[in-house]
């Protein structure tokens, strides 16, 4: 069971070749996850390799299968990243999740598509470029005092915008980006954003994340701390309909994002199913589960 851990130069720790590499700020959590990893891989008899995500085929040659692991600049280059996926999948290595699951997962209108399938999510408004305008018109719609601007192919809060009607976009100002706007909800900077992180279909565990003094994104780029929570019946069931709703076969791995609706409920704010930080700190038994989900997965190749 050898295990190539796709990663990207932000991430992936320096070599004796690269001693002036620059990491990203949040390149520690990869290291932890590959910390969780390695040790129940290697007592199974395998091995985890960490690799460049645009690394030669060759590189992979050994291999029996893939983790998309930390490769955290795939928003940049969504259709190289995919055909690299498929190029992977074509020399028999089985690839988690794979690039079906990444097709749907790596553009947020699925998120459109979970809600048409009953799941409650954020309300949104589609916009292929949104402007200064837009954002007007959309805190109109919403009855809201501030909106969040988000890529529909993004990832880890870079690149998107808060908005209020104190604070309006520059008069030039547009996305560039196709983009979901949304209403900010304060149940983030009073709750939290809740992470709960299933493997092979089960709950593993579960996290409370809040951001920094003067900030709204609670990624630790930002300042973000997060905390291990114990969900309730129902929470875990509210995030277990979100993964019961994917189309396909169960993904490998998966973290759902929720919020509290104001009614007690959970909202969906995103199902991360292609290289989610799986918080291992929090979840102790990380690495022994996705280890025995793996060796499961590939006695049935």
């Amino acid at each position: 069971m050898n295990i190539a851990f796709l990663a990207c130069p932000g991430t992936l720790p320096p070599t004796g070749g690269d001693i002036g590499q620059t990491r990203r700020g949040d390149a520690f959590e990869h290291d932890l996850q590959v910390a969780a990893l390695r040790p129940p891989i290697e007592a199974a008899g395998g091995t985890l390799t960490e690799i460049h995500w645009r690394a030669p085929l060759a590189e992979f040659a050994g291999h029996d299968c893939v983790l998309l692991g930390t490769a955290w600049d795939y928003q940049d280059h969504a259709a190289e990243f995919l055909a690299k996926l498929e190029e992977l999948q074509r020399l028999d290595l089985a690839v988690f999740n794979p690039p079906e699951c990444v097709r749907w997962n790596i553009d947020k209108r699925y998120l459109r598509e979970l809600a048409d399938n009953g799941v409650r999510t954020i309300p949104t408004i589609w916009s292929d470029n949104p402007d200064g305008d837009e954002v007007k018109r959309a805190l109109d719609h919403f009855s809201a005092d501030k909106v969040v601007v988000k890529r529909q192919i993004g990832a880890g809060g870079e690149g998107q915008f808060l908005f209020s009607r104190d604070e309006l976009p520059a008069s030039k100002w547009s996305m560039g980006h196709a983009a979901m706007i949304q209403p900010f909800l304060p149940a983030i900077k009073q709750e939290g954003e809740l992470s709960l992180v299933f493997i092979d279909g089960e709950f593993s565990h579960a996290i409370r994340k809040t951001a920094a003094d003067g900030e709204y994104r609670i990624q630790s780029l930002y300042g973000g701390r997060e905390e291990t929570i114990t969900p309730s019946g129902a929470d875990i069931a509210a995030a277990g309909s979100v993964l019961e709703a994917f189309p396909g076969d169960t993904p490998l791995y998966a973290r759902i994002d929720m919020v509290r609706a104001g009614d007690g409920g959970l909202m969906l704010m995103e199902a991360e199913a292609i290289e989610p930080y799986l918080y291992p700190e929090q979840g102790p038994d990380l690495g022994e589960r996705i280890t025995a989900a793996i060796q499961r997965r590939l006695a049935l190749l």
